[in-house]
Order: C-alpha cells, then structure tokens, then sequence
C-alpha cells in the first residue's frame, strides 16, 4: 500500500474522520460565541476580556484553534491534490499552507496565553 507522505495520516478514512470531528468541534465553539453575544448584548471589552481571560475558554480556543488547522489541511490537501497536477507547483503550495498554519497555531498561542 502506498501512502501519501504530505496526508494528515496517510488514511482517508481518518482524514474524513478528523475533518468531521474537527467540523463538529468549530460548530460547538461558534454556536457557544453566538449565543454568549447574544446573552451579554450589548457585550462590551471588559465581558469579552473577562471571558477569554477564563483558563477554560483559552483552552476551548486553543482545540478550536487546532481543529481549524486540521481541517484546514485536510481540506487544502484534499483540494490540491486533485486540481493541481504538476508536482513541483502542488508541493509548493502545500509547503505555503503547512508555513501558514503553523504561523497562525504559533500566533494564537501568543494571543491566548501572553507569549
């Protein structure tokens, strides 16, 4: 069996399996964000400060955070694979997202826990 070195896994299964948990997980986090705005509305800086300063919520951010990369990999190397036939073009591309997601995993650390 040949794997694809640049998959999640190197298994559709649990690539499919990973963007519907990851989907779910960012259905929960938003539905929790709407509903929070709707209940402190109108919601001012010192509400939103307060609820993010919560160490559940940073940790809640961070999994929807993480399952934003994951997702977004998935669905960026589902894509790319199959529109983009030349090799060089596509491996370049997904170094540029890998790049990118780290960054913004990288970035969210810092805005969440101040490092």
């Amino acid at each position: 069996m040949v794997k694809k070195i640049t998959s999640l896994t190197g298994s559709g299964m649990h690539d499919w399996l990973i963007q519907r948990v990851s989907a779910i997980v960012l259905a929960v986090y938003t539905l929790f964000l709407v509903v929070y705005c709707m209940a402190y509305s109108p919601l001012h800086y010192e509400q939103w400060s307060a609820l993010f300063a919560h160490p559940l919520m940073r940790v809640a951010s961070f999994i929807a955070m993480l399952s934003i990369v994951y997702h977004t990999w998935v669905g960026m190397w589902t894509v790319l694979t199959d529109y983009i036939k030349c090799t060089t073009l596509r491996l370049t591309l997904h170094t540029l997202i890998i790049l990118a997601l780290f960054g913004y995993l990288a970035w969210c650390t810092a805005i969440l826990w101040g490092l």
